[in-house]
């Protein structure tokens, strides 16, 4: 069950409470027993655990990023990626025949 912060605007006390979530909540103060209470909302802090929530996830231990990890690899076994074409199929073809 949550615990709820209530406040009560008259005299100030601030207290927790453990209650359900279809429980109604409180309004009257326990101190002044005057119908002054609020609920207290704060910002909750949130704690992301496992993979896949930061960028430093996919690194490798040594701080690499995986791809240029892959890539010193590859280098490293003797496999290249193929490289970029910038000869155009023109040259390399066969010269035709002349009569």
């Amino acid at each position: 069950m949550p615990i709820y912060t209530y406040r009560c605007d008259s005299c100030g006390i601030q207290f927790e409470r453990q209650q359900g979530f279809h429980d109604q909540p409180l309004t009257r103060c326990p101190e002044c027993n005057k119908k002054s209470l609020k609920k207290v909302y704060a910002p909750v802090g949130i704690l992301f655990k496992g993979s896949g929530f930061y960028a430093t996830d996919h690194k490798s231990p040594s701080g690499q990023s995986a791809a240029r990890g892959d890539k010193e690899k590859k280098e490293a076994t003797g496999e290249t990626a193929p490289a970029a074409k910038s000869e155009s199929k023109t040259e390399n073809k066969p010269e035709a025949k002349k009569d």
